[in-house]
């Protein structure tokens, strides 16, 4: 079904929001971030005016405007990738110039490709033409949504009722679409959502066993897709694709596991993956029978996919062989590449510049998780000027991430000016010592407005108005971005993924799982230094921490021995590698011993 072997996953707020309209028609799937109504109502018009389609504006005075915005938006991209494909299509078929860049395009492995190299020097556009029709295949128009970001929405006062929350109205906006694709679910467990789910029929199999709009979940680990697996299961939902993403080495929100590395996790998944399928196929099929729907016939596909670090060819052939993946994500190196995400210049020569000290996992995200950053991003030098300005954090104007209710009745957002108002006047009435002081001042101010910040790239891009979001950008880049240094086309990103070329000129960069590894233990480390009081079940979190960590280096020899399709190159760098990475967590061990006795000590 697919033409290539890598889709490119939801970045930011923004940066992906027309990413199908850009490379839908090349056979690249790519997936919408469903937080900002604003944005998409903003770009439906952008778009609306560039193809000539309808368009009258959805207010937020509106009725569910939320939903209608995400539906109408949706609608207006599945319109335009429709005709911008039948267009290539017939192009393909007609041109043979055009033909060929294209297929030079596509991996070797692509059917497409296999079967317009046999007839393309004698075929006529009729039978080219009938080729391509049977297995060209445009990429999918996904959708992302974050579940935690599930804000209550009021009117005139009143709370509404939840269908009317945020993920809830972003879920329904899909569910409501023209699209033939799927929803990823990322950022954790919600159950309300996932009950909300069963009310939309497109969700449920049709005669033919299968649904208009399928479900993707997220997942940094095994136990969570089993678990979540299940409850879907038993509402007569489907996964149709679990999605393992690394918990640190990824852009975005950073969710890291209990020390689990990506490794493992994908053995895991991929030992299992039949059994795994069977098992939520019975309790599916019984879900189904429950509410007298439709049962598919034969068990339903089931895809396993990763993404999270990925910078090479030879690792992209590795994973998708070893792990039977049947695709790889890869993301923050298509910030790289204006021609499939909406970037602006000045952020594209940020990233292209930074290497390994300018990405890190920041704290800068009012979700409360770590965010993946880079030094430098104009949104958070902004914020430092304004903190040194007496005037810490910002306008609440969206107000997508609206989780503390520390100070009030309704929850508000800790990057906000009115939170961080009140957060240092109790700081302040502590009359701390000036290190705790300053390091508290430090944890309340570095909260950033991502919400405007993660859209004001894209708005650039498409020379648009930054007034009510302001000029300072957010960015969330995986680290492995470090290792390229330069814009790139599209042509060649994609041939950098098949092996064609190679963009990278780092001479140190470390295999994807090696610096997962590392990171693992930056992060470990860091709580170490953070957490002034541990009690036992935190010693106990630690240590399960390492532990993990031991059996994931354990892992890693195992893979990085002679003969298991790395070359040789890569394998007596890695080893290298790991044998540090072993004594730093042979440190560490000896760290955490040292910090008990201190506790124990002061106790």
């Amino acid at each position: 079904m697919h033409l290539h072997s890598f889709h490119i996953p939801v970045m930011g707020i923004g940066y992906t929001i027309d990413t199908p309209v850009k490379v839908a028609h090349l056979g690249i799937s790519s997936a919408i971030s469903l937080v900002d109504d604003i944005l998409t109502e903003r770009m439906r018009e952008f778009y609306a005016t560039q193809y000539n389609l309808p368009f009258t504006g959805i207010t937020n005075k509106m009725e569910d405007f939320r939903a209608k915005r995400i539906t109408a938006y949706l609608n207006v991209v599945n319109t335009i990738v429709h005709q911008k494909v039948k267009e290539f299509k017939s192009t393909l078929a007609h041109k043979r110039d055009e033909l060929n860049k294209f297929l030079e395009l596509l991996p070797d492995t692509a059917e497409l490709k296999q079967r317009l190299s046999e007839i393309i020097d004698s075929a006529s556009p009729a039978h080219l033409q009938e080729v391509i029709e049977k297995y060209f295949h445009p990429g999918t128009i996904d959708v992302n949504i974050m579940t935690k970001l599930d804000k209550e929405n009021y009117l005139d006062g009143e709370k509404l009722p939840t269908e009317y929350n945020d993920a809830h109205a972003s879920l329904r906006g899909f569910a409501n679409s023209d699209l033939h694709s799927s929803i990823v679910l990322s950022a954790g467990m919600n159950a309300r959502l996932y009950t909300y789910m069963e009310q939309f029929d497109d969700f449920y199999p049709d005669a033919n066993g299968l649904s208009k709009k399928n479900i993707i979940l997220k997942v940094s680990d095994y136990r969570s897709a089993i678990v979540q697996g299940k409850i879907f299961a038993k509402k007569g939902l489907w996964i149709s694709e679990f999605r393992v993403e690394s918990g640190l080495n990824c852009g975005g929100h950073a969710f890291a596991t209990q020390g689990f590395l990506m490794g493992p996790i994908l053995e895991e998944f991929s030992n299992n993956k039949d059994q795994l399928q069977q098992e939520l196929f019975e309790i599916y099929t019984k879900g189904l029978e429950a509410k007298n729907k439709t049962v598919p016939t034969q068990v339903r596909a089931m895809r396993l996919t990763a993404q999270g670090g990925l910078g090479t060819a030879e690792e992209h052939q590795f994973l998708t062989k070893h792990y039977k993946l049947d695709s790889i994500g890869w993301g923050s190196p298509f910030l790289l590449v204006p021609e499939a995400v909406s970037i602006d210049a000045e952020t594209i020569d940020l990233l292209a510049k930074g290497g390994e000290e300018e990405y890190f996992l920041s704290h800068v995200s009012p979700v409360g998780v770590r965010f993946n950053n880079i030094k430098g991003a104009s949104r958070d030098l902004e914020q430092q000027e304004k903190v040194k300005a007496g005037k810490p954090g910002a306008a609440c104007t969206k107000k997508f991430i609206l989780l503390n209710k520390e100070f009030t009745d309704r929850p508000i957002c800790v990057a906000s000016r009115q939170y961080q108002k009140i957060k240092i006047e109790e700081l302040e009435a502590k009359n701390l010592p000036p290190e705790q002081h300053d390091k508290a001042f430090q944890q309340i101010t570095v909260k950033s407005c991502i919400c405007n910040g993660l859209g004001v790239a894209t708005l650039n891009a498409h020379g648009m108005d930054t007034k009510k979001e302001g000029t300072g950008v957010s960015v969330c880049p995986g680290p492995n971005l470090a290792y390229f240094n330069r814009q790139a086309s599209l042509k060649e990103m994609v041939d950098h993924i098949n092996g064609r070329i190679n963009l990278i000129t780092h001479p140190h960069r470390p295999n994807l799982f090696v610096k997962e590894l590392t990171m693992y233990l930056d992060y470990i480390d860091e709580e170490f230094e953070e957490i002034e009081m541990p009690d036992n079940r935190q010693f106990k979190s630690w240590t399960d921490f390492l532990n993990n960590l031991q059996e994931g280096i354990h892992y890693y020899h195992g893979l990085f021995a002679n003969g298991t399709g790395w070359a040789e190159e890569t394998i007596a760098k890695t080893n290298a590698l790991l044998k540090v990475n072993q004594h730093r967590l042979d440190q560490l061990s000896t760290k955490l011993l040292n910090i008990k006795e201190q506790v124990l000590i002061k106790a």
